[in-house]
């Protein structure tokens, strides 16, 4: 077969065509959008909803393990799972069952359950590390981590790698520009310039690691083990032993953040490749769709946190939240690591991501696209660059606004709901080979629309 291109007159056209189509048939959404419209900014609950490709989101009916219906009566095989946060599917018995009954006995109390005990059991035998705290979201568990770190640290630097993703974290919201740190495009009033509290390196670059961690003033590098969020940037070979290595020689404490790579097993990647870091943070999953989170960290870690902090000042001190560690929450995430993210399910996700990544595989061959496709886990992403880059750079560099619309959406008006932002996938226990295969043959059908010889 010759080689293909993207025709990108024919792009615009097809994009119309699929935004014409969106609006023909999701007329419920659209009048619930409007409507939403005189109470929430934008129309939705969060600002970041307005992004979706649709013209304006769909607005959901109910969703019951990989599918969902809308409001017009459309159902759709769901890959997005919240971004994570319904990695589990929608609605598992198992956590229902408990969250219902906890929901029964009360669900906020400022006091310890018996479930706080099982959930810091399960979390120890997952991650290996031994004391764990919970919040609400991932987003608290890093910021309380961070406060650790330099608390027990004294020092005042975060480090991240560039183009991180660590939710809505402060000090994560740098890049890199002429080699200096500054505020990435969007940040939204930071507080102090980023460079005051944030240094920032490139992913897999241990030199600039080395040079960064030199002067003893970080406290913690804050890092996902495999970069998500801007593609699938998977570690060089060795990389994670020189993180280990360097941040243990500058007494620099290393934090992996497991909040969307927990893809990769009941343990995340730490479990699976044998980390060793000093925190662990989490969220999203972990509780069915219940805001939740954990943190954990060493023994010496615990040892240093209790001498630093006094007893009558420890609710004043920036780490907790009234609802942090809530009776529900607890009864939802003991569910969820009993009963549903467990071995079993990884069993049946991860094959079913290998399918999906190798339908993707065989459309870019087919048509010899410049294209890649990565998978993590139950977790599979494509981008439009011919070699999978090494660090966040790269993966930014070749994003295209109009051809990741183009794709979200002709995939949402046949069936398919895909992360936004990015083009992502994630399996859900309870999705089967069928919807693979429809994705796939989705996917073969909106790259054909596009080509010419």
């Amino acid at each position: 077969m010759s080689k293909k291109q993207i025709d990108r007159g024919l792009l615009q056209k097809k994009l119309q065509d699929e935004i014409t189509a969106f609006e023909k048939h999701h007329p419920k959404s659209k009048e619930l959008f409007e409507k939403a419209r005189q109470t929430m900014l934008g129309g939705v609950p969060m600002n970041w909803m307005v992004k979706w490709a649709s013209p304006y989101p769909l607005f959901v009916k109910e969703g019951k393990g990989s599918h969902f219906e809308d409001v017009d009566g459309h159902r759709y095989i769901d890959f997005c799972l919240g971004d994570t946060g319904a990695m589990t599917g929608h609605a598992p018995e198992a956590s229902i069952a408990a969250i219902v009954d906890r929901l029964h006995k009360g669900t906020t109390f400022m006091l310890p359950s018996q479930d706080a005990i099982d959930v810091g059991e399960q979390l120890q035998k997952r991650f290996g590390l031994p004391f764990w705290q919970t919040a609400l979201t991932a987003t608290d568990a890093n910021r309380f981590v961070i406060r650790l770190a330099r608390q027990i640290s004294g020092r005042p630097y975060v480090l991240v790698f560039n183009w991180c993703y660590h939710g809505s974290v402060d000090e994560s919201f740098a890049t890199l520009k002429d080699g200096k740190v500054v505020a990435r495009s969007g940040n939204i009033g930071a507080p102090v310039d980023p460079a005051l509290t944030t240094r920032v390196v490139e992913f897999n670059d241990i030199d600039a690691l080395q040079k960064a961690l030199a002067d003893k003033q970080v406290a913690c590098v804050l890092a996902e083990p495999v970069m998500t969020n801007i593609g699938i940037i998977h570690p060089d070979p060795g990389f994670h032993e020189a993180l280990r290595r360097l941040t243990r020689e500058t007494g620099t404490y290393l934090v992996i953040d497991e909040t969307h790579t927990i893809c990769t097993g009941p343990g995340g990647y730490t479990a699976a490749h044998g980390l060793e870091p000093d925190f662990v943070t989490i969220g999203k999953p972990i509780a069915s769709g219940i805001p939740a989170s954990a943190y954990g960290f060493t023994a010496q870690v615990a040892d240093k946190i209790k001498a630093a902090i006094k007893v009558d000042e420890c609710d004043t001190g920036g780490i907790g939240g009234t609802l942090a560690g809530n009776t529900l929450s607890l009864a939802a995430i003991k569910a969820t690591l009993e009963s549903v993210l467990t071995q079993q399910a990884f069993d049946k996700t991860i094959p079913l991501a290998e399918r999906f990544t190798q339908g993707v595989e065989q459309v870019i061959a087919e048509y010899q696209l410049p294209w890649i496709v990565k998978q993590l886990g139950c977790r599979a992403e494509y981008w439009f660059r011919p070699t999978a880059p090494k660090n966040g750079s790269e993966a930014a560099g070749a994003a295209d606004y109009d051809l990741d619309r183009y794709m979200h959406l002709a995939a949402l008006n046949r069936g398919i709901l895909m992360t936004p932002f990015h083009n992502m996938a994630l399996i859900a226990p309870s999705a089967c080979e069928q919807d693979i295969d429809r994705h796939t043959e989705v996917f073969r059908e909106s790259v054909r629309a596009l080509l010419v010889d």
